[in-house]
């Protein structure tokens, strides 16, 4: 009888999901096909010649309706399994296709341009170091590094001690939502944006008969009796005038984020501080910044990251010209003016070997935090 019903039994498609082949042909299966509909979705409204509004719907259906449908069957999937391997593969349903992205559109151009690096102007002959001695060497990358330094350090220096300021101010105003809604709006422009409302702040035309200033600066100059300053010609002045540009973006996103930090503080730790004889300086740099000290620095290296690839605002204002040039900013001439491909890649890879100790410390300070 035991042989018979041993016979008799036959694995069912449940036995199946739930043995170790399985598991694994799931984890694997759930971002390729998430990536499968997403390309051949994409393929289809690029090649499409349907109208617009068709386009539009086909959009919202097959990317947020699909990718949502793919999601919850294979959820569902996983949830069939035994619950060690439950927690085992639920992350990565979900995970998954994040990370495919990822790699495909980001760590594989990486490793592209880390071989281009090692090229010549046209990717055809390898010619080893060459391109990352020019740009360790050359004069107009040696300018570019310095210029860096200065976004580095006077830009994040001045954008996030005016925001600390700003934040403590206003909260001890009753008007402080008005006041740090004026102080956020900047953030709403595109650099872009805020480099064409800047150029026409610095604009310059000139001293001498029938020119009309049109620059705010220079404007403001000639009613006071002075003369017009060409503020974007006159390194290494014009790039301080630059960085104004970054201070007057960035000090909003500071502010918002110790503003947060510094309300958090117990106002009975504050209190207790007043009642011993603290005065406010005291309170302020003995309580309140070794408290938010986690906080203070991740808007630090945020802002110290911005700086290093900063490139909108030069392109827009100057261009890199007059002593202004930064390293994003010779990438893109380096490969889109002088289509010189192994300096670009070289160029690219350098700025980005010098974000990288500056996001792992950042990560670290998450993690001490418990951030995730």
């Amino acid at each position: 009888m035991a042989m018979i019903k041993g016979e008799n039994k036959r694995p069912n498609i449940m036995d199946w999901f739930t043995s170790t082949v399985g598991q694994i042909l799931i984890s694997l299966f759930v971002p390729a096909l998430t990536f499968v509909v997403l390309w051949q979705g994409f393929i289809f409204l690029r090649d499409a010649n349907a109208p617009k509004l068709i386009i539009v719907l086909v959009a919202v259906v097959w990317g947020v309706g699909g990718v949502a449908l793919l999601y919850y069957v294979s959820n569902w999937l996983v949830e069939k399994t035994s619950r060690q391997w439950l927690h085992r593969l639920q992350p990565f349903v979900f995970v998954g296709p994040a990370i495919v992205l990822l790699g495909w559109y980001l760590a594989i151009p990486t490793l592209r341009t880390l071989y281009l690096s090692f090229m010549d102007a046209n990717s055809r002959h390898f010619v080893g170091l060459e391109n990352f001695i020019f740009a360790f060497t050359d004069r107009v990358m040696l300018e570019a590094f310095r210029n860096n330094l200065l976004w580095m350090i006077f830009g994040t220096a001045f954008s996030v001690g005016l925001g600390l300021a700003i934040a403590v101010l206003a909260d001890r105003s009753r008007f402080e939502k008005i006041y740090k809604a004026i102080i956020f709006m900047p953030m709403a422009i595109s650099f872009v944006g805020a480099g064409v409302i800047w150029k026409f702040m610095y604009t310059y035309k000139g001293e001498g008969f029938g020119v009309v200033e049109i620059g705010l600066l220079n404007a403001i100059l000639i009613a006071l009796g002075g003369k017009p300053q060409p503020w974007l010609t006159q390194p290494p002045w014009n790039n301080f005038f630059l960085i104004v540009i970054m201070v007057w973006l960035q000090t909003g996103y500071a502010m918002v984020i110790l503003s947060s930090a510094i309300k958090s503080i117990p106002a009975e730790l504050l209190e207790a501080a007043r009642v011993d004889g603290a005065n406010e300086f005291q309170v302020f740099f003995q309580i309140m910044i070794p408290v938010i000290k986690g906080t203070l620095l991740s808007v630090i290296t945020t802002i110290v990251i911005f700086s290093l690839k900063l490139f909108d605002i030069v392109r827009v204002m100057t261009g890199g010209n007059n002593g202004t040039n930064v390293i994003a900013n010779e990438f893109y001439i380096e490969r889109f003016t002088y289509g010189n491909a192994g300096r670009a890649s070289a160029i690219a890879i350098v700025l980005l070997i010098a974000v990288i100790p500056v996001i792992i410390y950042n990560l670290r300070q998450f993690r001490e935090r418990r951030a995730f």
